[in-house]
């Protein structure tokens, strides 16, 4: 079982490198092709097919298993970033971002019944706070060289990179892992599975605050990196060091908050995990000095919450199912692309409402604190 946690780490380190390398420049990138306030739209669109996907995810996984068919979404996910790499067209690049968008989302799901399937219950804090350090190890690899990287050989080199990475990915899965024995994988309709986290309200309010914190990711990547190069003028090299600061925390919090959730529980550290990522956002918009340093301290800011979010809510939820639960895992990790719907449909409108763009940032710090109202109403698992 340990040795088969390694593969699923390495599995998820390499994973994350072109997750991250792409991630913040996707929308920089889409933006040669499309008006950038178009963005969410597109943003939109792969995130609903994404969703629907998600829900049929099940019976394919009860067909050819979880390792074979995450060879599958890793092969898909690799040459839709080849297509981006060498599309060069608008209708070339536009529906190879949804796949990429697609199937890298549903690789995030497949990883995770991995890890349910190979942790022990009372260790799951500890197991999935290994986890995520490793694959915000990789986050934080990928920030420090994708600016040299777009500076050297433009976009197109970072995505060409990128698809070498999740070519390893598809090694893994070809090569190891065909001990791994498969769940009775149970298939709920969406509905049956709605009314389950509606039931269960400790679930449900676990959901809404993992669905915020995706909902913080996906504003912050899709917006910060526009709003830094566009408008506070600073270029991709400094965006790169930016954004390698900014991870450090995911890296540094990881393991050791999730070793601390299988002690004492999660509530209390998710209320300060709101109140520190809330306190930085509103931060942003008051800043405007160009300072490598100075931007690499709010964002740290806002991260050092988002770290203690995100292993708090993982912690929690995944004490609550197994890894057969693939549909309620399937729902819980729709976070993700549900967070670049409800994001985009807030952030486009008040972008014509709001005087300037910096007025987005007031707005998700208003959000983050809606987290810690019912983060303050959740019930703790200690």
């Amino acid at each position: 079982m340990k040795k088969e946690r390694i593969i699923i780490y390495l599995a998820g380190f390499l994973f994350s490198i072109p997750i991250a390398l792409t991630s913040y420049i996707n929308s920089s990138f889409l933006g040669t092709y499309i008006n950038e306030y178009y963005i969410g739209f597109l943003y939109i669109i792969s995130s609903t097919i994404t969703i629907w996907a998600l829900l049929k995810i099940p019976k394919l996984l009860n067909k050819i298993g979880n390792r074979k068919s995450s060879l599958y979404f890793s092969l898909a996910t690799f040459l839709s970033l080849i297509l981006l790499a060498f599309g060069n067209k608008s209708f070339i690049i536009i529906p190879a971002f949804i796949i990429y968008f697609i199937f890298s989302n549903i690789l995030i799901a497949s990883l995770d019944i991995f890890i349910e399937e190979s942790s022990k219950k009372s260790s799951i804090g500890k197991f999935r706070g290994l986890y995520l350090m490793v694959i915000n190890f990789a986050w934080i690899i990928a920030q420090t060289i994708s600016g040299s990287i777009i500076n050297k050989s433009s976009f197109k080199g970072l995505y060409i990179f990128a698809a070498i990475f999740m070519l390893l990915v598809a090694v893994i899965f070809t090569l190891f892992l065909k001990n791994f024995k498969d769940p009775k994988y149970i298939k709920m309709s969406m509905l049956k599975t709605l009314k389950t986290f509606i039931k269960n309200k400790n679930l449900k309010k676990i959901y809404l605050i993992n669905l915020i914190l995706k909902f913080f990711f996906a504003w912050m990547i899709i917006y910060t990196p526009i709003y830094l190069h566009e408008y506070i003028n600073l270029g991709w090299n400094k965006i790169g060091i930016i954004f390698t600061i900014m991870l450090i925390p995911f890296v540094l919090l990881d393991y050791p908050l999730g070793k601390i959730s299988d002690k004492i529980g999660e509530k209390k550290l998710l209320i300060w995990g709101f109140i520190i990522s809330a306190f930085f956002t509103l931060i942003i918009p008051l800043t405007v000095e160009p300072k490598v340093w100075l931007w690499g301290l709010i964002l740290f800011g806002t991260r050092v919450g988002a770290a203690i979010i995100e292993v708090m809510s993982e912690s929690y939820f995944f004490k609550k199912v197994k890894a057969e639960d693939s549909e309620e895992i399937n729902f819980f990790r729709n976070t993700n692309p549900v967070s670049y719907i409800i994001a985009p449909l807030i952030a486009i409108p008040t972008l014509l409402l709001i005087p300037s763009f910096e007025y987005l940032f007031y707005v998700l710090g208003a959000i983050m604190l809606i987290g810690l109202l019912i983060t303050l109403r959740l019930r703790d698992t200690k």
